[in-house]
């Protein structure tokens, strides 16, 4: 039986490819996948060819897959697997953009009747969820968010969820900051305002507490240490693969006694959770408890759905737009 998969075939190439459906071994399981989501931060360096995409060494081989947040019904099962079942909703962690995916039971998990759009998210906002971890928020505290991209915007309804107060959205596109307030921010601000710290600073009665970097670049690290108050924590959440920039370390960091947060997602337990430090088994069953019980919505942050049909205009965007909206794969009807 053939799947149609999505494939980054070479630098700026995106396409679909028809291959076989690779047999569960004894503890995998096949899902028909029904939503994808695409993390435009991971995808769009894999599409481009950036070399510098794995935490291990830089790769320059092609092709490439993508598609690692997604959900979908369980088909086949392998025999060892017991705590799954065909016919299963779930989601699925660190798979790819594919019809029919072939994938280890210990990255799938049981959503219940939690609609495919927002289980298809699961996996991306755990990033977000370990980073405010890691970050030790409690009640009360003051945080910023920069970067109003998918994980900023999921970040926000953490933090709300957590406590922070405020909650102070950053991003330089007005359409983002007015989202961001719909998400859950208090406040929403340029980072190009020349007043931009002077306010921060007030709207939190004397700088933030908890910082979380969404942006991966160094403008937007800085700009966020400007607004720490002393003892601050800021996680590095977004993948700042061009290390070509500084900061002054001395005064925005060392004297401050600011806490740098290394907050990549696999920086994290396997096995057993600990106070900051979550295993992402336990991380997914939260975000399923969250949504479940109404907190929010995850699926509601999404601006566009499309067919897997339309996979070169979505990357061919992807690749140039310079604000892509948040996109899902709707695979229901994709034959």
């Amino acid at each position: 039986m053939l799947s149609k998969n999505i494939v980054f075939a070479s630098p700026y190439v995106a396409e679909i490819r028809e291959e076989e459906i690779k047999k569960p071994s004894e503890t995998e399981v096949v899902v028909k996948l029904m939503v994808s989501s695409i993390s435009s931060g991971t995808e769009r360096a894999n599409l481009i060819g950036d070399t510098n995409i794995s935490i291990g060494k830089p790769s320059s081989v092609f092709p490439r897959r993508c598609g690692y947040s997604s959900a979908g019904v369980i088909t086949e099962i392998g025999s060892g697997v017991t705590n799954l079942k065909v016919g299963d909703r779930v989601a699925t962690v660190w798979g790819t953009h594919s019809q029919y995916m072939t994938i280890s039971q210990n990255n799938v998990f049981k959503i219940g009747d939690i609609s495919f759009e927002d289980a298809a998210l699961f996996n991306i906002a755990t990033f977000p969820l370990a980073a405010i971890r890691k970050c030790r928020l409690e009640i009360g505290e003051s945080a910023m968010v920069m970067g109003m991209g998918v994980l900023g915007l999921i970040a926000l309804q953490l933090l709300k969820n957590a406590g922070a107060t405020p909650i102070i959205a950053v991003d330089p596109n007005a359409e983002k900051r007015e989202k961001a307030l719909a998400c859950g921010a208090d406040f929403a601000l340029d980072p190009y305002d020349a007043d931009f710290v002077k306010k921060a600073i007030v709207l939190t009665g004397g700088g933030v507490n908890v910082g979380i970097e969404v942006t991966g670049i160094g403008a937007g690290l800085e700009g966020i240490l400007n607004c720490m108050k002393p003892f601050g924590r800021v996680a590095l959440l977004g993948c700042t693969r061009n290390s070509d920039f500084t900061i002054d370390y001395y005064r925005k960091v060392h004297g401050p006694g600011i806490s740098l947060i290394g907050a990549h997602t696999l920086a994290r337990p396997q096995a057993e959770s600990s106070p900051g430090w979550w295993t992402l088994k336990d991380d997914i069953e939260t975000m399923r408890r969250l949504t479940a019980l109404g907190r929010f919505h995850l699926s509601d942050i999404v601006d566009e759905t499309h067919s897997p049909a339309e996979v070169k205009e979505i990357y061919e965007r992807l690749a140039n737009e310079k604000t892509f909206p948040i996109v899902q794969f709707d695979w229901r009807d994709f034959e």
